[in-house]
């Protein structure tokens, strides 16, 4: 699924106009057609910037299965900053091992497995978001990005949400999310 409403040509991915979403709603961010999880959506001009603008730091957390098992010092550099991409450093972001796999329904297309080579699951925190930022970061440091969920945006986690269901935040969230604060 595209995290758009207009169809590319050729792409074999669908789009968000087929959800039914109520009228003037667009994708706050996006995701790229590899990447699962959460998108917020609004119909309130102005928020993309207020939520997006690396200045006010929301952070966004992604569950990242990799190629390979990063040592430490491979994790230390994603969360130093001392990525670079395009010629300049990423900013300073939270990096740990998931200590098991977690709960998600099957990808599909299913990624691709190599009998000899082991995967991990990662979590990263990072509060900007260049294009394919995290895919580009594990790549850095020898571990490609095999999945790649968000799985959450500031204090709104995607929790129990299915792929392709969506719901309202409740104002209690919204303030939450838009505000930066708790």
């Amino acid at each position: 699924m595209l995290s758009q409403f207009t169809p590319e040509p050729g792409s074999r991915w669908g789009t968000l106009a087929a959800f039914g979403l109520p009228r003037a709603v667009y994708p706050l961010g996006r995701l790229d057609a590899d990447s699962e999880g959460l998108l917020l959506l609004s119909d309130e001009p102005g928020l993309n910037h207020q939520l997006l603008d690396p200045r006010r730091g929301h952070r966004r957390e992604y569950w990242v299965q990799v190629e390979g098992v990063p040592d430490d010092d491979a994790l230390r550099r994603l969360a130093a900053g001392e990525v670079q991409l395009d010629g300049v450093a990423v900013r300073p972001a939270r990096a740990w091992r998931l200590d098991s796999p977690p709960d998600l329904p099957p990808r599909d297309p299913p990624i691709r497995r190599r009998r000899n080579i082991p995967d991990r699951w990662l979590a990263l925190e990072l509060t900007e978001g260049r294009n394919r930022q995290v895919r580009r970061m594990t790549a850095a440091v020898g571990h490609p990005t095999l999945r790649l969920m968000r799985a959450r945006i500031g204090d709104l986690a995607l929790g129990a949400l299915i792929p392709g269901a969506w719901r309202e935040l409740d104002p209690a969230e919204r303030h939450r999310v838009f505000s930066g604060g708790p």
